[in-house]
C-alpha cells in the first residue's frame, strides 16, 4: 500500500507531500491543475523510464520518493530478501533522483539498485491503468495468471513450471553426454593408449634425474680417464709429483724444526698438506676402480631415458605428474565404461519428468478450459454494469503450437491463454492491446479486479482516465465498483465525475497557483465544507452556487449511507 508521496522539482511541483490511506483515494481537481504530474512522479518512482524534460525549469534535479507499506504481500517480503533487503516496521522507502545530464540514482531502502529491479519490485506492488507503462493487462502472460488465480490453479501452474525447467536442465545434460560419439570413443582410445604406456614404462621415483645423471657421466667417460691420469701424474710420489715434492719438503723443515723450532708450525702443515693429498689420491684410486663403464650401459640409459622423456613431454613434467595423469585417465576409462549406463538413467529420468510434466499440462489445460468460461460471463456482466453493455469478451484457450505447427506443451502448459473484446456490437474481438481507448482498457481491468478482488495479490491499483467517455448511471456504478474494489485493496483513481469522487475514502484535491510569476501545483486532502465545495465545482463548474452545493450535499450523503450499508 502507497502510504506517502513526496515530489521535489517535478514539471509544474516544486514541493508536494501527499498521504494517502487504506481504500479509495480520489485524486480531482480542474483540467491542467497538475493531476497527471501525480501519476507521472509516481511512474517515476515505480520505475519507468525517466525524461529530463520533466525536471521543473531552472532545477539541476528532481527527486521523487515514496513510502510503502508491504506488510502482508509474501512475494515482495521474498524479492527484498532475495536482494539482501529488508523493510522497517513493513515499510520500505523508494527513492529516485534524475538529473539535467541524464544520470541520478535509485534506490530501495538506502541501497542502490537498478531501473530493473525497481520496476521488478514494484510490480509486486502496483498495477497503473491508463496511458501509462504499468499496463498488465496488455500481457498475454498476465492473462494466463489471471485465468489461474481464477481457476485456483496457480499452484498447479507453479509446479508445472518448476518441473519443465528440471526436465529441461536434464535433457541438457544428457544432451552433453551422448553431444558426439566419435569424439568420446577417440578420447577413451587415447585414454587406454596412455593408460597402456605409463603402466608398461614401469616408472620409479626419481628415476629420471638418476638416469640423466648417469648418462651425463657414461658419455663423458674418456674425457673422466684422462682427467684422472693427469690428477695421478700431478699427485703421485713419481718425480715430478705433488706428493714426491711434499716427502721432500717435510724432510726438510724437520731439519730446519731441529735447529729452530720456529719452523715446527710449518713443519706440522706441510705434514698435514701431505696426508690430504694422499687421501685425496687415494679416493682417486677408488673411483676410477669403482666406475663402470661400457658402451653397453650408455645404450641402455640412452634407450631408457629416451623413453621416459617421451612421458614426460606428453604427459607431465615429473614421474609424479605422469602417474597423476595414469590414474587421471583409468577415472576417465571407467566413466566412459559406464557411460551406457548412465544414458539408461538420464533416459529413465527423462521419461519419468516427462510423464509427469505432460500429466500435469493436461490437467491444468482441461481446469482453464472449464475456468475460462465461467470468468468470461463474470466479467462480460460487469462491463455491462460499467457502461459497456454490448461489449463482447471472450478469454480464448487455445493449444500451443511448436516450430513444426503441431500442438506442444512449454513451460506454462499445453496452453495459450489471451483475452480478446469487442467494444461495440457488429464489431468481432480483438486483443486487448489493439483498444485504443485508455478509459476502455481501465474499466477492463476494474471488472477484472472486481471478479478477482479477493485473491489478487497486487497492494494497490491506480486509475487514470478511468471515467473517460462515461457519464449517468454508468458513472454511479463505476463509482461503486470502485468503492467495492478498494474493500480488498488501495485504489487510486483521478477523477472528473462527482459520482465517483464522492466514494472515496480519502479525497485529495490538486490545484494549480501562481506566485512570483511561477506557475506551482498544489495538493491536499479535502474534508467537510471544502469536500462539499469540491464536488459542488465538479457537477457543475460552480463551487459557490447554492444548487451544487445541494446537490452535492445529497450525493455525498448518499454515498456515505450506502457505503456504511455495505461496510
Amino acid at each position: 500500500m502507497l502510504e506517502e508521496l513526496n515530489v521535489r522539482n517535478y514539471a509544474l511541483a516544486d514541493a508536494l507531500n501527499v498521504e494517502f490511506g487504506p481504500g479509495l483515494n480520489i485524486l480531482s481537481g480542474e483540467t491542467g491543475s497538475g493531476k497527471s504530474v501525480i501519476i507521472g512522479a509516481l511512474g517515476l518512482v515505480l520505475g519507468e523510464k525517466g525524461d529530463v524534460g520533466a525536471i521543473r525549469t531552472g532545477s539541476d534535479e528532481t527527486e521523487v520518493s515514496a513510502v510503502v507499506n508491504i506488510n502482508g504481500n509474501a512475494q515482495a517480503a521474498l524479492w527484498l530478501a532475495e536482494h539482501s533487503l529488508q523493510s522497517e516496521d513493513g515499510r520500505v522507502i523508494l527513492r529516485r533522483i534524475l538529473k539535467q545530464n541524464g544520470r541520478g540514482g535509485i534506490y530501495i531502502q538506502s541501497s542502490m539498485v537498478t531501473r530493473t529491479d525497481l520496476a521488478d519490485f514494484t510490480s509486486l506492488l502496483f498495477d497503473i491503468h491508463g496511458q501509462h507503462e504499468h499496463q498488465s493487462l496488455l500481457s498475454a502472460d498476465n492473462h494466463r495468471r489471471y485465468l489461474d488465480s481464477f481457476a485456483g490453479l496457480t499452484e498447479t501452474a507453479e509446479e508445472l513450471k518448476n518441473s519443465f525447467m528440471e526436465l529441461s536442465s536434464v535433457k541438457k545434460e544428457y544432451k552433453a553426454l551422448v553431444a558426439d560419439e566419435r569424439e568420446i570413443l577417440r578420447e577413451a582410445d587415447l585414454a587406454a593408449f596412455a593408460v597402456k604406456e605409463i603402466e608398461e614404462a614401469k616408472l620409479q621415483s626419481g628415476e629420471i634425474e638418476q638416469l640423466e645423471n648417469e648418462h651425463r657421466l657414461l658419455s663423458q667417460a674418456e674425457k673422466l680417464f684422462l682427467l684422472f691420469e693427469d690428477m695421478h701424474s700431478s699427485l703421485s710420489e713419481s718425480a715430478g709429483g705433488a706428493l714426491n715434492g711434499l716427502r721432500s719438503g717435510m724432510k726438510q723443515l724437520k731439519e730446519l724444526s731441529s735447529i729452530d723450532p720456529l719452523f715446527e708450525e710449518s713443519s706440522s702443515r706441510i705434514e698435514n698438506a701431505f696426508y690430504e693429498t694422499e687421501d685425496v689420491l687415494d679416493g682417486l684410486e677408488r673411483y676410477k676402480n669403482d666406475f663402470d663403464f661400457s658402451p653397453e650401459r650408455l645404450g641402455a640409459c640412452e634407450d631408457r631415458l629416451s623413453e621416459l622423456l617421451k612421458l614426460r613431454k606428453k604427459y607431465g613434467d615429473s614421474v609424479e605428474e605422469i602417474l597423476g595423469f595414469l590414474e587421471e585417465s583409468r577415472k576417465r576409462i571407467n566413466s566412459i565404461e559406464n557411460r551406457e549406463e548412465l544414458k539408461e538413467e538420464y533416459a529413465g529420468r527423462i521419461a519419468s519428468i516427462e510423464k509427469s510434466v505432460l500429466q500435469t499440462a493436461a490437467g491444468l489445460s482441461e481446469g482453464r478450459k472449464a475456468a475460462a468460461v465461467e470468468l468470461q460471463g463474470a466479467i462480460q456482466r460487469q462491463l455491462k454494469a460499467l457502461g459497456m453493455p454490448k461489449a463482447e469478451f471472450r478469454v480464448l484457450v487455445e493449444a500451443r503450437t511448436g516450430d513444426n505447427g503441431k500442438p506442444s506443451c512449454g513451460m506454462n502448459g499445453f496452453d495459450t491463454v489471451e483475452f480478446l473484446i469487442s467494444p461495440n456490437q457488429g464489431e468481432p474481438p480483438k486483443k486487448l492491446r489493439n483498444i485504443a481507448s485508455g478509459g476502455e482498457i481501465s474499466r477492463v481491468m476494474l471488472a477484472i479486479k472486481t471478479v478477482l478482488a479477493e485473491i489478487d495479490t497486487v497492494d494497490c491499483l491506480v486509475f487514470d482516465e478511468i471515467d473517460s467517455g462515461i457519464g449517468g448511471e454508468v458513472a454511479v456504478a463505476v463509482g461503486e465498483h470502485l468503492y467495492n474494489l478498494s474493500r480488498f485493496t488501495q485504489i487510486l483513481c483521478i477523477t472528473h465525475l462527482a459520482s465517483i469522487a464522492v466514494r472515496a475514502d480519502n479525497h485529495i484535491r490538486v490545484s494549480k497557483n501562481t506566485h512570483d510569476d511561477r506557475t506551482f501545483t498544489q495538493i491536499r486532502s479535502i474534508i467537510g465544507d471544502e469536500r462539499k465545495a469540491e464536488v459542488a465545482r465538479m457537477l457543475s463548474g460552480d463551487e459557490d452556487g447554492e444548487v451544487s452545493l445541494k446537490h452535492a450535499e445529497e450525493l455525498l450523503s448518499k454515498a456515505g449511507q450506502t457505503s456504511e450499508g455495505k461496510k
